[in-house]
């Protein structure tokens, strides 16, 4: 299954955060909680009165409040209006 967004909805996915150590030991992230940055997967069209500025591939941070939480084939996915992406991390 495929899932495609509509009108100014963008699809989200968590982006892996694995902290290192300086003496390069990996830690645990079971027990944190989930990064504010996620991928873009991919965007609606757009409407009549949003253009679409982010793009598939893009790093963006959202609040943690916003959204709707989906799971696909055991990924986690969140879907939000462009309008509640708070900025582009480069």
């Amino acid at each position: 299954m495929k899932l495609r967004p509509m009108a100014d909805n963008v699809l989200l996915k968590t982006t892996e955060a694995t902290e290192t150590t300086a003496s390069g030991i990996i830690l645990a992230t079971t027990s944190k909680e989930k990064p504010a940055i996620y991928e873009v997967v991919a965007v609606g069209p757009g409407t009549k009165d949003v253009e679409m500025i982010v793009t598939p591939g893009t790093k963006v941070v959202v609040s943690k409040f916003v959204g709707t939480d989906v799971t696909l084939d055991k990924v986690d996915y969140k879907f939000v209006k462009q309008d509640e992406i708070l900025a582009i991390a480069e």
